[in-house]
């Protein structure tokens, strides 16, 4: 397939007005991050007695093991599809003010770079972070350097050829996973032993941890997927209806293949199951933030997010890094002595400073908007 510079329409992004919606749902996305960095999740679950409704609930906030859905699954499949409806406006907005296309294509080569070496560097705080058996191939960000640059390769294509591109990018992985085999791994999904944990042993020396380094490939859709919505929402076709008959597709073509044992949902490999399904969540949320906010006009009381949205490469790094190993930590130092002589409990203590890390974290996101202070790739 040839890569047609001609083959779509011409887009048009509305001069001077965000898509609204877009930063409502990043800023969402990212408050639940820097909840999660805070262990406030981990706080609040350990305060509720094992098995109990509220207890359930809270479990939704972590990772499935393996096999199966649970909602922060949802969180990378929404960040990567996120990126890519920014980078359709991003791109249209260049082509729009004269840039070439390898003008387009270096800024997205920098970026891209830029991704890959936050992605790696946010493990600093580990001595062996460069170890190349040590390399971490799997976060959001070093995922998203390689998924930005397949969908930036099929971007000038039609919708449909697009389409029909994310289709073969699923086949090839389904291949990969069912006829690619080594000796030790050759058990198709099962952790450990699969075609991800080959390549991972065969490149990077590294041993199964569950996420594997070709997770980009699949994941890819997701941002695929956001470029297409991109191109729709600026056509002013206002896909409401396409997104939730699509979302809701999805969603029963990745659960149908997962509950008839074809293809099980498993986020850590990123099956075909899983990234259809989660593409179908994302799809149904962003229809949902886009109806409210864009549509029926309810943008009040949004800054709390917006403030983290437009700012969501900063708060992420921020969080991980800083705030992971150093902030939760000095936070808890200091107000552990206060609410101890107030007779709080020690998970109440530790609940408490993990929302006053929060809210200096959004804070800092409050001071950077206000002078607007926006770090971007």
């Amino acid at each position: 397939m040839t890569l047609n510079t001609t083959s779509t329409p011409t887009l048009t992004p509305p001069p001077g007005k965000r898509l609204v919606s877009l930063d409502f749902m990043r800023g969402l996305i990212m408050v639940l991050l820097a909840l999660e960095s805070t262990e406030l999740y981990i706080h609040v679950r350990q305060s509720q007695s094992r098995g109990s409704g509220f207890d359930m609930l809270m479990g939704q906030f972590f990772h499935n093991q393996w096999q199966g859905l649970h909602f922060w699954d949802l969180i990378q499949p929404a960040f990567m599809f996120m990126a890519g409806v920014a980078m359709a406006y991003s791109l249209v907005k260049q082509k729009s003010n004269g840039h070439s296309y390898r003008q387009r294509s270096t800024k997205v080569l920098k970026r891209c770079a830029l991704l890959l070496f936050w992605g790696l560097f946010k493990r600093i705080y580990q001595p062996d972070w460069l170890a190349l058996d040590a390399l971490d191939v799997t976060d959001i960000l070093t995922q998203l350097a390689f998924t930005t640059l397949i969908a930036f390769a099929l971007f000038e294509l039609r919708i449909r050829s697009q389409v029909i591109s994310c289709v073969l990018i699923l086949i090839i992985t389904e291949c990969l996973y069912r006829f690619c085999t080594a000796a030790g791994f050759d058990q198709g999904y099962t952790d450990g032993h699969n075609f991800g944990n080959y390549v991972d042993w065969w490149l990077l020396g590294q041993k199964s941890s569950g996420y594997v380094f070709i997770n980009w490939l699949p994941t890819s859709v997701h941002t695929i997927a956001g470029t297409i919505i991109g191109k729709l929402l600026m056509r002013g076709k206002q896909p409401l209806r396409w997104m939730v008959f699509s979302g809701i597709s999805l969603l029963a073509v990745g659960y149908g293949l997962d509950l008839s044992a074809v293809t099980p949902i498993i986020k850590p490999i990123a099956t075909s199951a899983f990234v259809l399904a989660s593409l179908g969540y994302c799809l149904i949320l962003l229809a949902c933030c886009y109806g409210w906010v864009d549509r029926l006009g309810h943008k009040k009381g949004l800054l709390f997010f917006k403030v983290v949205g437009m700012n969501s490469i900063f708060i992420y790094l921020l969080c991980d890094i800083v705030g992971r190993h150093w902030l939760n930590g000095y936070v808890e130092m200091i107000t552990r002595p206060v609410l101890a002589l107030l007779k709080f409990s020690d998970n109440g203590i530790a609940i408490i400073a993990s929302l006053i890390t929060f809210a200096l974290e959004w804070s800092l996101c409050y001071f950077l908007y206000r002078k607007k202070i926006f770090f971007k790739l």
